[in-house]
C-alpha cells in the first residue's frame, strides 16, 4: 500500500507510472471489452487498487465505485466477488462510505450475504460492519440481515462462521437475536 504521493512517486520514480491515466484504462477497457475473462481480470485489478486511500480520489472521479455497485447485480458471480471486494476494500474512507450508502450499497450487501461464492459473503459482511452509521444500522441490522447472520453463524466455513458470530456480536443487540430466533 502506498500511503502518500511521495511513496508512491519513490517506489515509481518521477517519471513512473501514470496512475490517474492507468486507472483511466482500466475503466475503458472494462466498459468497452466483449470478453468476460478480460473483464473479470480488469475487475479484479480494480478492486486490488482499492485496498490503497492514495487511489481513493481518482476512483471517485473516474466513478469506480458506480461501476463495482453495478455489477454487484448485473455480473457473473466472479464479476460479484471482486466487485463486493472492491466495496469492501473502498468502505473505511468516510466520502466512499456516504457514496455507497446513498447508491444503495447496504442493500446489494444484504443480497451478497445468501451468495455461493466464499469470498462474496466473507466481503459483503465485512462490507457492511464497515458501512454502520447511525443512519444505516437500522438496514443493516434488520431481521433479514440477522436471519442471515445467524444461519451464517453456524456455517461450517470457520471464516464466514467466525465473521457472522463478530457482527452478531458487537452490531446487534442480544433482543433483536432473540426476537428474530423467534421468527424463525
Amino acid at each position: 500500500m502506498f500511503s502518500s504521493y511521495e511513496r508512491l512517486e519513490k517506489r515509481s520514480g518521477k517519471k513512473g507510472v501514470d496512475r490517474p491515466q492507468y486507472l483511466k484504462e482500466l475503466v475503458d477497457e472494462f466498459l468497452t471489452s466483449q470478453n468476460c475473462e478480460a473483464k473479470e481480470q480488469v475487475l479484479a485489478n480494480l478492486a486490488n487498487f482499492a485496498y490503497d486511500p492514495i487511489n481513493y480520489p481518482w476512483f471517485r472521479k473516474l466513478k469506480i465505485i458506480d461501476i463495482f455497485l453495478d455489477q454487484v447485480t448485473e455480473g457473473t458471480p466472479t464479476l460479484r466477488s471482486f466487485a463486493v471486494s472492491g466495496i469492501c476494500n473502498l468502505a473505511l474512507d468516510q466520502s466512499n462510505k456516504s457514496y455507497i450508502i446513498e447508491h444503495g450499497g447496504v442493500a446489494l450487501m444484504c443480497r451478497c450475504l445468501s451468495a455461493q461464492e466464499e469470498s462474496t459473503v466473507i466481503s459483503a459482511i465485512t462490507s457492511l460492519m464497515f458501512l454502520i452509521t447511525p443512519h444505516s444500522k437500522a438496514d443493516i441490522t434488520s431481521t433479514e440481515v440477522v436471519q442471515q447472520m445467524l444461519i451464517r453463524s453456524n456455517s461450517e466455513n470457520p471464516r464466514i462462521r467466525n465473521l457472522a458470530k463478530i457482527f452478531l456480536e458487537d452490531y446487534c443487540t442480544s433482543d433483536q437475536i432473540k426476537r428474530v430466533q423467534t421468527i424463525s
